[in-house]
């Protein structure tokens, strides 16, 4: 199989395991991994004073967890790429793996139990919603 496996990531360690998962399943399908971040807003923060100014916003810290995943699954044959995009994150999951025409998304399990499965989690929501196959990885070891 050719294709996308699509995974999002917040920079959580658990995320970070569903990524490597994965990384492992494009991998063994041949595919491409495409490590996807949601941001809520477009708000940012201005720091600094005087004429040495940075604006730190929440795409930023989007970006800079779905690049520092992306860098450490890169393996010979494994083609992977990150995108960030505002929504919550199942919406946004879900939208990114139909642009891209993703054959599989891959999320944790972490909230699955508890009172996590009654309010909902990312991967409750993706496994309803998903137009493609979606694979739950077992991300409770985690911490």
């Amino acid at each position: 199989m050719t294709g996308t496996v699509v995974v999002g990531v917040d920079g959580s360690e658990t995320a970070r395991k569903a990524a490597e998962s994965a990384g492992n399943l494009a991998t063994a399908l041949s595919a491409s991994l495409l490590i996807v971040s949601a941001f809520s807003s477009d708000r940012g923060d201005v720091i600094g004073t005087g004429s040495d100014k940075w604006i730190v916003s929440d795409a930023d810290d989007a970006e800079t967890a779905a690049k520092n995943v992306a860098a450490g699954l890169t393996s010979a044959g494994l083609k992977v790429t990150y995108s960030i995009a505002r929504g919550k994150p199942a919406d946004v999951l879900i939208r990114e793996a139909a642009r891209v025409g993703a054959s599989v998304i891959v999320v944790g399990n972490r909230r699955m139990r508890g009172l996590g499965r009654v309010l909902g989690s990312v991967a409750n929501s993706v496994a309803h919603k998903a137009t493609c196959d979606v694979y739950i990885a077992n991300t409770y070891d985690v911490d």
